[in-house]
């Protein structure tokens, strides 16, 4: 398939017309700023990236599984390294994003220097080229102008043949007519040529110009994608990264034993392998205690505290006292 170039497809009819320039030029402004987003875009995510890495940092030093002991502490501690290992590729991978876009932002102000100079000297052409065509519309239209005088002149002379009085005087104007219609036209033809030799090298210069601005548009597409296929290179490295580090985390969990690890607790923190025996119930008032194999019964055996009260006499006058065992006795007088 045959290629389109800016060289052959960027003219116009008009000679002063810029149009097809300006075409180019809005296209490479386009460019430069398609540019600065993907740099931002670069720049914002470098920040994300970085601010990510220093929060994954710090959760890494929190405590976490302290205390726990033997294969399980070890795989924690493992856990922990491997996400501080995970926070600092992040922040490698930060340092290496904004690396690309500093590539990119260089590149993009050694366009704008090359293109600067460009444009400077197609301006001045431009303005050259249109001020020459104005000197040479000008130059045509008094040109024209003047062999108009002339032919007028060359008129009122065939007119005034007869007229012998004057005839010397029209002859004269004639004369001069004619002289001014050829300077008129040595100028006018002069600034055709100059005007032709500023469209030769504008025609020149133009074409260099879209050769370049067309070789800088193959290069600033290809530093953007470049760039970008660079930039997710990058975050698939990365994933691979993590990946790697977390494998670690779950090796050192595979040889986390359960078992092990009780056994571990056990023979670290045993107190002793007999069980205290069955609490002995002691008598308060005996002071004998049962024997130690004896269970105490649910119901204790009566206590005699004291022995039976005597049965009192009735006194003289009559009155009557109850006894404890009187089924009518009470503390409490009515």
């Amino acid at each position: 398939m045959k290629h389109l170039h800016f060289k052959d497809h960027f003219w116009n009819n008009e000679l002063t017309s810029t149009a097809g320039y300006d075409a180019i030029i809005h296209y490479h402004n386009e460019g430069k700023r398609t540019c600065k987003e993907v740099e931002d875009f670069l720049k914002a995510r470098a920040a994300i990236e970085e601010k990510y890495a220093k929060d994954l940092l710090g959760l890494s030093k929190k405590v976490c599984g302290h205390n726990e002991m033997n294969t399980l502490k070890r795989s924690l501690d493992i856990f922990k390294l491997q996400m501080e290992h995970v926070s600092l590729a992040h922040l490698q991978l930060a340092q290496s994003m904004r690396e690309e876009v500093k590539k990119l932002e260089d590149f993009r102000e050694k366009q704008k220097d090359a293109r600067k100079k460009i444009e400077q000297h197609m301006d001045a052409l431009h303005k050259q080229k249109a001020s020459q065509f104005k000197k040479t519309m000008d130059s045509k239209k008094t040109y024209e102008q003047k062999c108009r005088d002339k032919e007028e002149a060359d008129q009122n002379v065939y007119r005034n043949t007869n007229n012998s009085k004057n005839i010397e005087k029209f002859n004269a104007k004639a004369q001069q007519a004619k002289l001014n219609s050829e300077e008129a036209d040595k100028i006018y033809q002069q600034n055709v040529f100059t005007l032709g030799s500023i469209r030769d090298e504008w025609m020149r210069e133009h074409m260099n110009a879209c050769e370049i601005f067309e070789q800088q548009a193959i290069d600033r597409i290809n530093i953007v994608r470049n760039t970008v296929w660079t930039h997710l290179n990058l975050l698939s490295q990365q994933c691979v990264t993590s990946d790697d580090l977390y494998e670690e985390v779950r090796k050192s969990l595979e040889q986390c034993n359960i078992p092990e690890d009780l056994d571990h607790f056990v023979n670290l923190r045993r107190t002793g392998d007999k069980p205290p025996g069955p609490l002995a119930y002691e008598n308060f008032y005996s002071g004998q205690r049962a024997p130690l194999a004896a269970r105490p019964s649910q119901v204790p055996p009566p206590v005699n505290r004291r022995e039976a009260l005597p049965v009192p006499s009735c006194p003289s006058d009559g009155a009557i006292y109850s006894t404890v065992q009187d089924a009518n006795y009470s503390v409490v007088r009515y």
